[in-house]
C-alpha cells in the first residue's frame, strides 16, 4: 500500500472517531502529522476539510429519518436548528483566516483541550438532565457555544453536548441535536474549504482523498451508534479525563523539542 494512502487512512479513522467524540477532531488531525512528522497534502486545512466529507455522510447516514421527520412533522426544531447555525456560520466566515493560520498550535490546542475538559466536568456536576426537548433559548445558547468550536482543541460535539447538559438536556437529547446542528455547520465548512481543493487540483491526489474520506465515513457510523448508547448510562468523564491526560502529552512532546 502506498505510503500517503496508509497516513490518509489512519487520519481518517482518526477523523472518523474524534469528530465524534468529546475530544476534538481538528485538534488530532493537527496533532498526528505534528507528532509523527506527516507533512505535505496530509497537513492542510482543505484535506482536513475533506475527511469532514465522510463524516458529514456518516451523519446523513445515521440521522436521515430525523432529517426527514424535521421537514415533514417537526418543522419548529428545524427553525431551533436554523437558529443555532448561524453564531458559528457568522464567526467561521468572520474568522477563517485567523483560524486557518493562528490557531493551529499545539500550545492553543493544549489550553483549550484543559479548559473545555473543567467545562465538561462541571456542566455533568451540576445538570439536572431532565429535559428531552430543545426550546428556542437551548438553541441560541448551544449555537453561540458552537462557535468557539472554530478553536482547535474545543470540539465541536464536546461544546455543544456540553451546553446542552448546562441547559439540563438530557445527554443523549443534547448529543442528538449536537449532531444533527454539526450537519449543516460541516457542509458549509466544505463548500467554503472546498474550493481550494479545485483551485489547486494538483497539489491533492484523488486516491489519498479518497482513502481518508472513506475511513473517515465508516469509523464516523460506528462512533456515532457508539456514543449514543454510551451516553444513555454514562457521564462525560472518561472524555474530560482523556482531554486532560492528552495535554499532558502534547506538553511533554512541545518541551522536548
Amino acid at each position: 500500500m502506498d505510503t500517503e494512502i496508509f497516513k490518509a487512512i489512519i487520519l481518517g479513522i482518526v477523523q472518523g472517531i474524534t469528530e465524534f467524540f468529546p475530544v476534538s477532531s481538528t485538534a488530532h488531525l493537527i496533532l498526528f502529522p505534528w507528532f509523527f512528522g506527516w507533512g505535505g497534502e496530509l497537513d492542510t486545512l482543505p484535506f482536513d476539510v475533506a475527511l469532514h466529507g465522510g463524516t458529514l455522510l456518516a451523519l446523513l447516514v445515521c440521522f436521515y429519518k430525523d432529517w426527514m421527520d424535521l421537514f415533514i412533522r417537526d418543522r419548529r426544531m428545524l427553525l431551533y436548528l436554523a437558529i443555532a447555525i448561524v453564531p458559528a456560520g457568522v464567526a467561521g466566515i468572520l474568522l477563517q483566516k485567523i483560524v486557518e493560520h493562528a490557531l493551529r498550535s499545539p500550545l492553543v490546542i493544549v489550553a483549550s483541550l484543559v479548559l473545555v475538559g473543567v467545562v465538561m466536568l462541571v456542566a455533568e456536576k451540576h445538570s439536572r438532565k431532565g429535559k428531552e426537548r430543545v426550546s428556542p433559548g437551548d438553541s441560541i445558547f448551544i449555537g453561540i457555544a458552537q462557535a468557539l468550536a472554530l478553536i482547535p482543541g474545543v470540539s465541536r460535539s464536546g461544546i455543544t453536548i456540553t451546553a446542552g447538559l448546562y441547559r439540563d438536556l438530557s445527554r443523549e437529547s443534547a448529543a442528538r441535536f449536537s449532531f444533527l446542528l454539526s450537519t449543516p455547520v460541516i457542509g458549509g465548512a466544505m463548500l467554503l474549504e472546498g474550493r481550494k481543493l479545485l483551485k489547486s487540483p494538483e497539489f491533492f491526489h484523488a486516491d489519498v482523498i479518497f482513502a481518508g474520506v472513506a475511513a473517515s465515513f465508516i469509523f464516523g457510523v460506528l462512533a456515532i451508534k457508539f456514543l449514543l448508547s454510551f451516553l444513555r448510562k454514562h457521564p462525560l468523564d472518561v472524555f474530560a479525563y482523556y482531554r486532560f491526560l492528552l495535554a499532558v502529552i502534547i506538553m511533554g512532546v512541545w518541551l522536548k523539542q
